[in-house]
């Protein structure tokens, strides 16, 4: 398990959990309907579904095309339609290959769309009701904004619902000098698929009013790479005003960006890969604008490159995420943030499908850990754990600098230093529907296992003590879109973090839901010790 910890994590999650259909035309007329469905946009009206309680608007662009010349461009805007635009099917997911899950490979450069899920009361609501922007997760490689279901926060939480597209792998992150070129010179290269978000974002402020929301009321949130762009949204000087609370899951908020240099040596090793070390940056950008998609999807894949937010070179983040919290200069706001009780289980998973023997765990951590091995061991030793792959997960789960617990309160305390509100959770249903189901081995509550709560059907169904945990979850997110609190009737109060046992513990059952202290129960001062 050795390896850049950003890159172990950035495994693709969550491609697709169904077939996206294809382009649907850009503005149709369809006479006939219920206009009620027929919303009045900045760039003309979008026709949606009506559903049992909300209205479902899917592949609005918020951007024009990235394709030819705009490829690695800040975003752009969006053109205008005549006519009624036909917003009742998702639009193309951007670039990606396949993921370990069965999603589909995707060669769209033209993705930048957005759905929103807006519930009846919206309609009867007179100051607007909260928005909620979803980031979706995936390693900052995979996923789409349509495959999450929002009808149940919609609803239940009277709150509008917008998922987002942005662009993926290396056309979303890919660093080269050659592209910092004329107006685009302001711009550190390696951040389109934060200024997507950025972009999204502005979409929202512009007419979040005409599907009922509120623009002065956005929270932002986001799971894994998409809370890993939340935070650094959070850290941006252009996302200021753009969103007013941030949630965080299973990423946290004071891990590394990449650097400039590390991430514009990596662009430059991918040019060179695919025939674009042509002498000048300028001749390099415009040979990579020329290459297709799949070649670069499968040559950025085969070299193994990172992703993510970029640090450094501009006012898009021009300093690291846990520096700019660290001295305030940072969009302050009320922050939701945790993790999962068993991070790790679904990584492990995935390099050890297969089951190891005791004598394989020691040896995974003496490689891993080397003179610390032999503490590492006595703390979490094989004989403690019905499946020595568990302790292995035990291990990479508190250990880890972006996923663990001990990471996790880390951000808690430096934010809560900051001075803004902080509301601390860990996600530990250990029989919740698992991302990936592997025979033997127990997910657990893995990276990615809260996702079902709050979009029901995701990763499978819920038995009804999870349904309940599933309505706390919806309320508790909700209410913290409406008043930077979160709270739930009938569900036990979520205390204010202000120190390590202030973090709510989140799993189904009586006293499922309980203060914690995740400091203690990660073993945080054993790993500071190292």
């Amino acid at each position: 398990m050795k390896g850049d910890p950003v890159r172990l994590i950035a495994i693709p999650l969550l491609a697709s959990a169904v077939a996206l259909t294809g382009a649907v035309p850009a503005a149709a007329e369809q006479g006939g309907r219920d206009p009620s469905a027929v919303v009045r946009t900045d760039l003309g009206p979008v026709r949606g579904q009506l559903a049992d309680g909300y209205r479902l608007f899917q592949g609005i662009p918020f951007a024009a095309p990235p394709t030819g010349s705009l490829r690695w461009r800040p975003p752009q805007p969006a053109r205008a339609w005549q006519g009624v635009y036909d917003a009742t099917a998702p639009r193309d997911q951007c670039a990606q290959l396949p993921a370990p899950y069965g999603g589909p490979t995707s060669y769209a450069e033209d993705c930048l769309y957005l759905n929103v899920t807006t519930p009846d009361t919206a309609r009867r609501h007179g100051r607007g009701l909260p928005v909620m922007v979803w980031v979706h997760g995936g390693g900052n490689v995979t996923g789409a904004g349509s495959i999450y279901n929002a009808a149940k926060l919609a609803t239940r939480g009277d709150v509008v619902v917008v998922t987002v597209n942005y662009r993926l792998g290396p056309f979303g992150w890919l660093a080269h000098q050659g592209l910092e070129a004329g107006a685009d010179r302001r711009y550190q290269t390696g951040n389109y698929g934060l200024l997507d978000q950025q972009a999204a974002l502005r979409w929202v402020q512009r007419n979040a009013s005409a599907f009922g929301g509120d623009p002065r009321n956005v929270t932002l949130f986001g799971e894994s790479a998409g809370a890993q762009d939340a935070c650094a949204n959070l850290a941006s000087p252009t996302a200021a005003g753009l969103f007013h609370k941030v949630i965080a899951q299973s990423f946290t908020c004071v891990a590394p960006a990449r650097t400039e240099a590390s991430a514009e040596g990596e662009g430059a090793a991918l040019a060179a890969a695919v025939g674009c070390d042509k002498g000048s940056p300028a001749a390099d950008a415009a040979c990579l604008r020329a290459v297709p998609v799949q070649t670069l999807l499968e040559t950025f894949e085969a070299k193994a490159l990172n992703v993510g937010p970029v640090a450094g070179g501009d006012r898009v983040l021009p300093s690291q995420p846990e520096q700019a919290i660290a001295q305030g200069r940072f969009n302050r706001m009320p922050v939701m943030h945790g993790n999962t009780l068993d991070e790790w289980r679904l990584f492990v998973s995935l390099a050890y499908p297969n089951p190891i023997t005791a004598a394989q765990y020691e040896d995974i951590v003496r490689s891993t850990y080397g003179a610390a091995a032999d503490a590492v061991l006595a703390r979490y030793p094989a004989s403690a754990y019905s499946d020595p792959r568990l302790a292995l997960a035990a291990v990479q789960t508190d250990s880890n600098e972006v996923l663990s617990p001990c990471a996790h309160q880390d951000a808690f305390q430096q934010l809560k230093r900051a001075g803004v509100p902080v509301y601390a959770y860990q996600f530990a249903d250990r029989a919740a529907p698992p991302i990936l189901d592997v025979p033997g081995f127990e997910e657990g509550a893995a990276h990615a296992s809260e996702l079902t709560y709050l979009f029901p059907g995701l990763l499978g169904e819920l038995n009804p003590e999870q349904t309940r945990l599933s309505d706390a979850m919806v309320a508790y997110w909700t209410s913290f879109a409406h008043n930077g609190r979160p709270q739930a009737r009938q569900a036990p109060h979520w205390p204010r973090f202000r120190s390590p046992d202030d973090v709510l513990s989140l799993a189904p059952g009586n006293g499922g839901i309980h203060p914690t202290d995740t400091a203690e129960n990660g073993n945080c001062s054993f790993w500071n010790s190292l």
